[in-house]
């Protein structure tokens, strides 16, 4: 009796694998490449050609939120990025 129902819930749990929808999409090259312009315009790096060197606005965090959002809108930013980060108190 317990094996049949362990076959029962194997077979239930690969048909629920099977039958689940992929919703993950991969972003194209092309989007990708306006995007890390975008980025590298919008923060621009202290020592030109140096990314390690830090960025002269912005966090990581604000680069990489700045990232998906050009990524969400297929490589369109319209608006500039904050000036402050959240974290930091305003001027």
């Amino acid at each position: 009796m317990p094996v049949r129902n362990m076959r029962r819930l194997v077979g239930l749990a690969c048909v629920l694998t099977l039958a689940a929808p992929a919703t993950a999409s991969a972003i194209t090259a092309e989007v990708a490449r306006a995007c890390e312009a975008a980025v590298a315009k919008a923060f621009p790096s202290r020592q030109i050609g140096n990314p390690a060197a830090g960025s002269v606005k912005g966090t990581a965090k604000d680069q990489r939120e700045y990232f998906k959002k050009c990524v969400g809108n297929d490589g369109k930013v319209e608006d500039a990025p904050a000036e402050a980060s959240k974290n930091k108190p305003a001027k």
